[in-house]
C-alpha cells in the first residue's frame, strides 16, 4: 500500500500535526513537479536557453526546472531555503556522481538565498544570465511576501538587462484546481489571511518584479493540466504543494484529505484517472 504524505503523528504542544517532510518532498519530486513542465519548456523555447546560459534558479525545489535547463546545455545553480528534503532530492538529479569534476563546476545547490552564494563561493563566477523563480504565486494570500528581497539579492549577481522570470496561476475560470483550492480555505482557520487561498490577480507578477526594481519585459501564459494516475496520487500531489497546510492545521490530515478527495471527483475519468485543466502565466522582467 502506498504511504500517505501526512502522518498520523501526535499533534506538537501548539496542535499542528507532524508532516513527514521526506515523503513530502518525494510526492512533490515524483507526482507534482512534473506538473509544470510545460511552463519550463515555454519558457527556455523563449529565451533560448542552452549553451551559454548561466541560469540561478529561486526556490529550485527538487531540481526537474534545473535539470531540464542542464540538458540544454545551461549552467545551473539552485537556491532554496525552504525545504531541505527537496533541495536533497534535487542533489541527487543533478550530482549523482560526486566524482564528476565538470558536474561539480557547472552545477551548484544552495540551502539558502541568492545572497549566500558569494559566501558558497559565487563571488568568483560569471554573472548569471538568467534568474528564474518558477513556483507560482497568486494562489494564495501572502506568497508573494519574502519573494521581492529573494529577487533584490539576486539581481547584483546577475547581468545588467539579464531576464527575471516570475511564474503565478491563471486567472480561477481558467484553472479546474482553483475549485479543489478553495476547499483549503473552507477547512483553515478563518481568522487566518497569509495561507488562505484567494483569487489570482492580473497584476500579481508585475507587482512582484516592480517591488523588486526589475522592468516588466513581456510575459505569455501556458497551458499546465495537472494529470493523476488516479485518486489516490491526486491528493498525494496536491498535499505535497504545501497549499493545504493552513487546513490540516486547522482540522486534521484526515479530514482535509477526504474532502479533498470529494473536490477532485469531478475531475475522476471512467479510466479512473483524474485531469483537471489549468493556465499558468509567467512574466519576463529585466535587471536594471
Amino acid at each position: 500500500m502506498t504511504p500517505t504524505l501526512v502522518r498520523r503523528h501526535p499533534p506538537h504542544a501548539g496542535g499542528s500535526p507532524r508532516v513527514d517532510l521526506c515523503a513530502r518532498a518525494r510526492d512533490w519530486s515524483e507526482i507534482q513537479e512534473r506538473m509544470l513542465v510545460p511552463l519550463y519548456e515555454a519558457v527556455y523555447e523563449r529565451l533560448e536557453v542552452g549553451q551559454g546560459t548561466r541560469m540561478m534558479g529561486i526556490g529550485c525545489g527538487s531540481g526537474l526546472a534545473l535539470l531540464m535547463a542542464a540538458a540544454r546545455g545551461a549552467a545551473v545553480t539552485g537556491v532554496d531555503h525552504s525545504s531541505p528534503e527537496r533541495l536533497a532530492l534535487a542533489r541527487e538529479r543533478l550530482l549523482p556522481d560526486a566524482s564528476d569534476a565538470r558536474a561539480r563546476a557547472d552545477t551548484r545547490l544552495v540551502d539558502g538565498s541568492p545572497a549566500d552564494l558569494t559566501s558558497a563561493g559565487g563571488a568568483e563566477t560569471p554573472a548569471y544570465t538568467l534568474v528564474t523563480a518558477f513556483e507560482p504565486i497568486g494562489c494564495l494570500a501572502g506568497d508573494s511576501e519574502g519573494l521581492g528581497g529573494l529577487l533584490r539579492a539576486a539581481t547584483p549577481l546577475a547581468e545588467r538587462g539579464a531576464p527575471v522570470v516570475l511564474a503565478g496561476w491563471g486567472p480561477p475560470e481558467r484553472c479546474a484546481t482553483s475549485s479543489v483550492l478553495r476547499v483549503a480555505t473552507r477547512l483553515a482557520d478563518p481568522l487566518r489571511s497569509a495561507g488562505s487561498w484567494r483569487p489570482a490577480l492580473r497584476d500579481d507578477l508585475e507587482e512582484v518584479a516592480q517591488r523588486a526594481g526589475l522592468k516588466p519585459d513581456g510575459s505569455g501564459r501556458v497551458a499546465c493540466p495537472f494529470g493523476y494516475a488516479g485518486m489516490d496520487s491526486a491528493v498525494r500531489g496536491l498535499l505535497s504543494t504545501g497549499l493545504f497546510d493552513a487546513a490540516i492545521a486547522a482540522t486534521d490530515a484526515t479530514q482535509v484529505e477526504k474532502e479533498l478527495a470529494e473536490a477532485l471527483h469531478p475531475y475522476l475519468r471512467t479510466d479512473g484517472t483524474v485531469w483537471m485543466p489549468n493556465v499558468f502565466r509567467y512574466l519576463i522582467a529585466r535587471t536594471p
